[in-house]
């Protein structure tokens, strides 16, 4: 059993890859022994989280998800817990594992209820093993029930598998009622654990979107399963230590040229270019649109500041966009022409977005072998693909894959489950960063921080997978209870 930290890459399959893994496993298995081996795994889990709980109240489904929780039980029971189970399932048409395991679960003194326990207090645990792999429907009834209960009990929830509600490829919530409140967002049905064990592989949906409020702490058992099967998506995992060679100069690590911030907006280009600066690139220019003064840069005194005209792009890792409000449109045929290597953000995107000729020329970038990568924010995936950010969110891996395709770079698609994604390779997903980054500003230092990877030589997949890394841990790393500016981010 592993818990998952963002330090490591782990590779992550959708619901009909875990399916065809758990079927070809099965029939290689005696009947039973993998829905067994998933209730043990569960169970010591459980006994790991909580060594001193009495009473455990578990939460079982009608399929194959509760009679994981049914095996569970009847483990936790066999090691002298108080288990109270409610199950959904019918008899007549459970699946046979769950049967097997509703036998046993009987036959260790497990207690059934047709409800919730009325003292959720007197509980030290709650294990949520009702729906799991493949759900699609929006709880409703006795389990829409059962979720509050569980989600309102002071005791520490485990979900078996998937937190009830969210959907596995995703992160999406199933079927869900959103209510807006002093801007926050809350769902109903769907359950909010504290850890989560995944079984067989780990779901994509654990680990982007709503996933990560959903599911808490991600563990995985792969139940003695190892697949040969090419993984859905990955998780980005720390990247090597940056080591400088003695005989190097500033030559040795690129130059960066950011070209953005407008009247009012100089700020956005200047945090691009300090985080690109402390990230390690070589020398760094500013082209500034705001039409001030050109020459030294008081706070930062390293950075050059050019007209963007003047800026020689075919030598240059140009970041784009940052602060640029509708002056950057003009420069963008020459920067998509000339850059030999790309990063756009923010403006650059919004303008890309409305005109088929500047996106006829970021496509032919690529026919040229010119890398180029793209870091929208769920608003501007939405204007790039012509729908709706509720769509974008729906599916945050499709929808960062669809934008790679589409325009051949590519793209880093923020947020919570940063998602990076380019044609014909494996997309991944990054683990590091919480809340903190959640102020304006912090966008501009990733692209600045992806500026200088693409600087130094690095591939842009690669650049962009420690990029997204290494900002996150900055504000994970962040002291507690002080908050995160960009400013500082871009130091840091």
């Amino acid at each position: 059993m592993q818990r998952i930290t963002a330090d490591h890459s782990h590779p992550l399959f959708t619901t009909a890859a875990t399916r065809q893994i758990e079927q070809a496993a099965m029939a290689g298995l005696p009947a039973n022994a993998l829905m067994q081996r998933a209730g043990l795994a569960v169970a010591r889990l459980a006994l790991a989280l909580a060594p001193h709980a009495r009473c455990v109240w578990v939460a079982c489904g009608p399929g194959n998800n509760g009679g994981d929780g049914l095996e569970a039980a009847a483990q936790l029971q066999q090691r002298g817990k108080q288990v109270v189970v409610t199950w959904l399932g019918q008899e007549a048409s459970a699946p046979a594992d769950s049967l097997a395991a509703l036998a046993r679960a009987r036959a260790a003194g497990v207690l059934f209820a047709d409800t919730p326990p009325t003292d959720l207090a007197a509980h030290d645990l709650c294990i949520d093993a009702l729906l799991g792999l493949g759900q699609s429907r929006a709880p409703s009834g006795s389990m829409a029930a059962w979720i509050s209960a569980m989600n309102a009990s002071p005791a520490p929830t485990l979900a078996v598998d998937l937190p009830t509600g969210l959907q596995a490829d995703t992160g999406s919530f199933a079927m869900h009622s959103i209510a807006a409140s002093a801007g926050k967002e809350s769902a109903s049905g769907v359950i909010h654990a504290q850890n989560t064990l995944s079984l067989l592989t780990l779901k994509p949906g654990l680990f982007t979107g709503h996933g990560r409020d959903a599911a808490g702490q991600v563990w995985l058992d792969d139940l003695g399963i190892t697949s040969p099967a090419p993984p859905s998506a990955q998780l980005v995992g720390a990247p090597p230590p940056a080591l400088r060679a003695h005989a190097s100069h500033k030559g040795s690590y690129g130059d960066v040229a950011v070209i953005g911030g407008a009247p009012g907006m100089a700020g956005a280009a200047l945090l691009a270019a300090s985080a690109a600066l402390h990230s390690g690139a070589g020398r760094v220019f500013v082209g500034l649109l705001d039409g001030g003064s050109l020459g030294l840069h008081l706070q930062q005194p390293e950075l050059m500041v050019r007209a963007p005209g003047a800026l020689k792009l075919h030598a240059l890792a140009v970041v784009c966009g940052c602060g640029g409000g509708e002056a950057v449109r003009s420069l963008l045929p020459r920067v998509l022409g000339e850059a030999a290597r790309l990063v756009l953000d923010a403006d650059a995107l919004n303008a890309i977005a409305t005109d088929t000729a500047l996106q006829a020329l970021l496509r032919y970038r690529a026919a040229q072998g010119l890398p180029t990568v793209l870091t929208p924010h769920p608003l501007e995936a939405a204007r790039l693909l012509g729908c709706s950010t509720q769509q974008i969110q729906a599916d945050r891996l499709g929808a960062a894959q669809q934008l790679a395709d589409r325009f051949v770079c590519v793209v880093v698609l923020k947020g919570s489950g940063t998602v990076v994604a380019a044609p014909h390779q494996t997309p991944a997903i990054n683990l590091t960063g919480n809340a903190q980054l959640a102020t304006a500003g912090t966008g501009d230092v990733l692209a600045g921080m992806l500026g200088a990877g693409l600087a130094a030589g690095q591939f842009a997949m690669r650049a962009a997978c420690e990029a997204v890394y290494r900002h996150g841990l900055a504000a994970d790393r962040w002291p507690a209870g002080q908050p995160l500016t960009a400013s500082a981010l871009a130091k840091s």
